[in-house]
């Protein structure tokens, strides 16, 4: 096993580092320890594409297509005004 030292870890982290190992009856050393493991077996979210993300979260549902209505062809503004005076 590996031996790590932390310098300069601010009184209010090694105060909250020590009420949570309490908490889960281990040592500050132990404690670390997970903390350590768990941040780096975790899977790294990252960032990317929003849309991308919604299609592969819902992809297992199926797709669907949607038919768009026509659209009609655009305005000439100058028209419109002028048929207002």
């Amino acid at each position: 096993m590996a031996t790590l030292t932390i310098r300069q870890l601010d009184q209010k982290t090694k105060a909250r580092l020590r009420v949570r190992a309490a908490h889960n009856g281990r040592s500050m050393e132990e404690e670390a320890c997970e903390i350590l493991h768990s941040a780096l077996t975790t899977p790294v979210r990252t960032k990317g594409n929003l849309a991308e993300a919604i299609r592969h979260r819902f992809a297992s549902f199926g797709g669907i297509k949607l038919s768009l209505p026509k659209r009609d062809g655009l305005r000439n503004p100058a028209r419109q005004a002028k048929s207002l005076v």
